[in-house]
């Protein structure tokens, strides 16, 4: 089939299935989500040897490490995706509540009320976890989700997709509400990022270039998630053991996710006594080091190895254990640098002076700024969402970790008795 024909079919179908999302209860959609975490579990073997084909297949052709362990689905991420779909379900139905309520002279009602979006459909790279994460926040947020990974995570994304069809037919909610794109080909991904009137909104989640290729050529409305090449600022003023447990944390707790560190900005007045600190933590973490004139002379010093920064570094999203380090004059240095270089997502900085906490919040245009903390905290389940459909740069609509609230619009209940306009 055509791919415009075939998509324009399985997003109508998506519609109507969505219809039964609106009809149910909340409890018949947390209903689902406690199947699907069930389900989930008890199918680990066969999601595990799907998952195994697909790295085997990721490892033979090359893939980076990065791509991998985005890739790569274990016991325990199996569970916690299972646990991410039972937090949803104790969260707050985000359909129907009133946001704002008014009196007109005229005796009319008005009520701003949340209502879902309609159908969803997501483009992703590789995460496998994606799958679920996204199918479980729309199902609970009454969308329908259109699934479109890619080849690298075929067998990953079918085997989940039947998992969650199983649990899904024990409701009295339609299967088709989580439909996977058949194909990963280009004119598939083309159909259903312009499918506008048949799709309702597309999100993104992937690589930079994957992220611009769909916001530029979407006529769907598109929620741009982004690339982290995200900085921690150690301030002058800084606690020394805070800031070297933060900049471990950040870089290498898991360094392929998009809220990982990428650059290390250190206050000058510190750096013969914190930078020393930095270097020998960073090279014991297995770090590779790119670092600016200064600080490579001082790693020198040290015989740790560092390289020099190029201008391309301080952009370079690295999604490995690979960090840049600068020296720079101030907090208003290091705010300048973010703004040149940075993607708009996580900034974090380590400080206990008030005025310059204060300034780095205020004028870092970002998603999220950490205080004393982690980059790794942008993220919707450490948050409180449950889990994440994707973590937004961008200011319209959504910014920052998108939960259930983000995945709805909204629509005006006007009730009156006989008005008419005059």
């Amino acid at each position: 089939m055509e791919a415009t024909s075939m998509i324009a079919e399985i997003a109508k179908r998506a519609r109507v299935a969505a219809r039964t999302l609106a009809n149910s209860t909340t409890e018949q959609r947390n209903q689902v989500l406690l199947n699907i975490a069930d389900e989930l579990e008890k199918n680990l073997d066969l999601i595990l040897t799907a998952n195994q084909q697909d790295m085997a297949a990721a490892k033979a052709a090359g893939i980076n490490e990065s791509l991998q362990d985005r890739l790569l689905l274990t016991k325990e991420r199996i569970t916690s995706m299972a646990q991410a779909a039972r937090d949803i379900a104790k969260l707050p139905d985000p359909l129907g509540r009133v946001l704002v309520e008014r009196n007109l002279d005229n005796g009319l009602n008005l009520k701003q009320k949340s209502v879902p979006f309609g159908v969803v459909g997501m483009v992703y790279e590789a995460r496998p976890n994606v799958t679920v994460d996204a199918a479980v926040i729309l199902i609970k947020s009454g969308n329908a989700a259109l699934l479109r990974g890619s080849s690298t995570a075929t067998h990953s994304n079918e085997v989940l997709i039947k998992v969650m069809k199983k649990a899904i037919a024990s409701t009295k909610i339609s299967e088709e509400i989580i439909q996977l794109i058949p194909s990963t080909d280009r004119a598939t991904a083309t159909a259903l990022l312009t499918a506008r009137g048949l799709v309702d909104l597309v999100i993104p989640r992937g690589s930079a270039a994957l992220i611009r290729s769909v916001v530029d050529e979407a006529t769907v409305p598109t929620i741009e998630t982004g690339a982290g090449v995200c900085h921690v600022y150690v301030d002058k003023s800084a606690d020394f053991d805070k800031a070297i447990a933060i900049l471990i944390n950040s870089k290498c707790d898991r360094p392929s996710v998009c809220n990982a560190a990428e650059t290390l900005l250190v206050h000058q007045d510190i750096v013969d006594k914190f930078l020393p600190l930095a270097l020998d933590a960073l090279a014991k973490s297995a770090v590779t080091i790119n670092a600016d004139a200064k600080s490579k002379g001082i790693a020198d010093k040290l015989n740790i190895k560092a390289n020099l920064a190029t201008e391309k570094s301080w952009s370079t999203e690295y999604g490995t254990l690979e960090i840049n380090v600068a020296q720079v004059s101030d907090v208003m240095a290091a705010i300048e640098h973010i703004s040149k270089y940075g993607t708009n997502h996580t900034e974090a900085i380590v400080a206990e002076d008030k005025d310059a906490i204060s300034l780095f919040t205020t004028l870092n245009d970002c998603a999220a700024v950490m205080v004393n903390a982690s980059t790794r905290f942008t993220d919707g389940g450490q948050m409180g969402f449950g889990a994440e459909i994707g973590i937004s740069n961008q200011k319209m609509h959504a910014r920052g970790p998108m939960g259930l609230e983000q995945m709805t619009t909204t629509t005006w209940i006007v009730s009156g008795n006989g008005q008419i306009r005059e």
